[in-house]
């Protein structure tokens, strides 16, 4: 892994030094302020306001993943390849993103859910166009499938459905002290049964493998959605996300199969180049929506 970090000659670390240490002064921050939230005295992803649409508490962990993640991101971009993919590619989108991030954390910490909602559509639409550049690079080693498709992944499907979360709190009833109406029960089933499983059906079929980390995301987030909107609360709401749930698992199976698919493709390429025997993929391929 050590020939992966190598600089070539033409390539110094100090080259486009403001725009690294602003990555990682981001990323440095944005953790912090992720950090501060969870365990300040606020509390308020425990202590905020009550949807129908709610998760429990405890998917918000997926955040300190998703910032350690990105921290390996600003150390790639040290190496000749991440400087190639980082800066060249990426370029100032990844302070954005992390400017985008802040400004959500720090209105939905003051309960100013309307101006959350404005600054998570901003921060996914940012996510959105690393995501499409990300993915449109070719992965030549597993630094770039740990240090770029796998934060990104994990970011582009967890900030979607914080989108529909952060809509609820702005727009939506307080569970605490309002029923659900038709209109919330409405709304709760169009984007938790039909627009998450499109998305979440989307990622597992965008490639022949598929994307595991943002299915994992959208199934984390409906899960918790289940185990925290109790049959006490809403029986409706509950056991409408415990199939939306049990669907999600379908998106992650199919993903999980196609990525074994491609590890086992990639290992047959690497016995044919090393003369151990042939391989053809195009069957599999086939049946994994490949073209």
């Amino acid at each position: 892994m050590a020939s992966f970090f190598r600089r070539p000659p033409n390539n110094s670390w100090s080259d486009h030094l403001l725009l690294k240490l602003a990555n990682i002064a981001g990323a440095l921050f944005v953790m912090g302020a992720n950090g501060y939230t969870v365990i300040s005295p606020l509390d308020v992803y425990y202590t905020g306001k009550e949807t129908y649409f709610t998760p429990a508490p405890w998917a918000y962990f997926l955040w300190p993943v998703i910032h350690l993640l990105v921290l390996g991101t600003c150390t790639y971009q040290f190496s000749g390849r991440g400087k190639e993919l980082i800066i060249d590619i990426i370029g100032w989108n990844l302070p954005l993103l992390d400017f985008m991030n802040a400004m959500y954390i720090y209105s939905w910490t003051n309960q100013e859910y309307k101006y959350a909602l404005v600054f998570m559509i901003f921060t996914g639409s940012v996510v959105s166009k690393i995501y499409r550049l990300v993915k449109a690079t070719t992965v030549r080693n597993i630094c770039d499938e740990l240090f770029l498709h796998l934060p990104f992944s994990l970011y582009h499907g967890w900030t979607t459905c914080l989108i529909f979360s952060t809509a609820f709190a702005a727009l939506g009833v307080n569970a605490e002290i309002e029923p659900e109406g038709d209109w919330t029960k409405f709304l709760f089933s169009l984007a938790c049964k039909f627009i998450l499983q499109t998305i979440a059906s989307a990622y597992a079929y965008a490639y022949t493998e598929g994307d595991l980390p943002a299915c994992l995301a959208v199934s984390w987030f409906i899960w918790a959605i289940f185990v925290h909107q109790t049959p006490e609360k809403s029986p409706f709401v509950h056991w409408c996300a415990l199939g939306a749930a049990i669907l999600s698992l379908c998106w992650l199976m199919r993903s999980a199969i196609g990525l074994e698919f491609k590890i086992r493709t990639r290992n047959a390429n690497n016995n044919v180049r090393f003369g151990f025997g042939p391989t053809n993929d195009h069957e599999g391929s086939r049946l994994l929506g490949g073209h």
